[in-house]
């Protein structure tokens, strides 16, 4: 079973990360990502940037849902008022 600090943790070290929020039990989890990277880039190509470092646990099945939602810093301060849930 994983912690949301080690998703935390693997994601900061293997990605540029301003920010990182994680939440969830068992293997069910959310994650919001803040980081200039994401500028420019799709949806799809975000959310497999923060899939990627997380392929072992996803296999192993110690992740077997993942919601991502990932932002540049602008668009997190435009829209972190309230506006997006983890």
């Amino acid at each position: 079973m994983m912690e949301t600090y080690e998703i935390k943790k693997m994601l900061m070290n293997a990605l540029a990360l301003d920010e990182v929020y994680v939440s969830g039990t068992g293997s069910h989890f959310q994650i919001i990502a803040v980081s200039e990277q994401f500028a420019g880039i799709s949806r799809v190509k975000k959310q497999q940037m923060i899939y990627a470092p997380l392929m072992k646990c996803i296999s192993d099945n110690r992740i077997h849902a993942l919601s991502i939602k990932a932002y540049t810093p602008d668009e997190w301060q435009r829209g972190s008022q309230g506006r997006f849930n983890y």
